[in-house]
């Protein structure tokens, strides 16, 4: 019985690997995918922050409209060997290309997830697909900060872990994406304790951008900016609410 329902699990997997073989073949056939490593590659010799927007849109494009097996299968063969070239750590690599095939779930023009929802919401899916990519901004920039911060997916320490310990560097890169997730939260929906006006969710963004960079210079103009930002936003709240009053 246990070999029997093994092999029908098995049968989506292979059914997957068949027609993800297909498109990997055209692809390396006709060199398409060594000539996408080689933009990467060479891009990322001169700036890795351009590499990583190649990578991005190339798996959102990959992953589209297609089930979670297949599109890790095209995202890592395709798209992850050109940063391991560039020396971005195995797992990070592959969970980065992997992260952005599946989110193109939600990623307008397909965007299943989307389509999926618009019946229940009673709602044009494009309206449902850009209000989820409005939401989920967050989502958007924490893999690139994985990039820059390999021990937000406790791979190898860098600075940090060298001269403080491994762990805290952990601690310090979760703690530094927890403020980022509740930026891009902020930035994206106009609210934190109270309604943020442009130019504090400009403030705000600009922040979030500076966390993601491992450079301590970053580091302390962001954490400068999110506490200026931070004390303006509750003045603002402390001040309308005695107002209110």
């Amino acid at each position: 019985d246990g070999l029997a329902e093994g092999a029908r699990q098995a049968l989506p997997v292979g059914m997957a690997c068949a027609i993800v073989g297909t498109v990997i073949g055209v692809l390396t056939l006709t060199g398409s995918a060594t000539i996408f490593g080689g933009w990467v590659v060479s891009i990322g010799k001169e700036t890795l922050w351009l590499s990583l927007l190649l990578t991005i849109v190339t798996s959102i494009i990959l992953g589209t409209g297609i089930p979670t097996i297949p599109t890790y299968i095209i995202t890592a063969s395709l798209a992850a060997p050109a940063l391991l070239t560039l020396g971005v750590p195995l797992i990070v690599s592959h969970m980065f290309v992997f992260y952005y095939g599946i989110i193109a779930d939600l990623t307008p023009p397909v965007a299943l997830a989307a389509l999926a929802a618009a019946p229940i919401a009673k709602a044009s899916p494009d309206a449902i697909g850009w209000q989820a990519c409005r939401i989920a901004l967050a989502g958007f920039l924490i893999p690139v900060m994985a990039v820059y911060e390999p021990a937000l997916m406790l791979q190898d320490g860098g600075h940090i872990a060298a001269q403080y310990g491994y762990w805290v560097e952990v601690a310090y890169v979760f703690f530094k994406a927890c403020i980022v997730i509740g930026l891009l939260g902020a930035v994206a929906i106009g609210w934190l304790f109270g309604p943020l006006s442009i130019i504090q969710r400009v403030v705000a963004g600009i922040a979030a951008l500076l966390f993601v960079a491992s450079v301590p210079l970053s580091d302390f103009a962001a954490f400068a900016l999110f506490a200026a930002f931070l004390a303006w936003h509750l003045i603002q709240v402390r001040n309308a609410t005695a107002r209110a009053a």
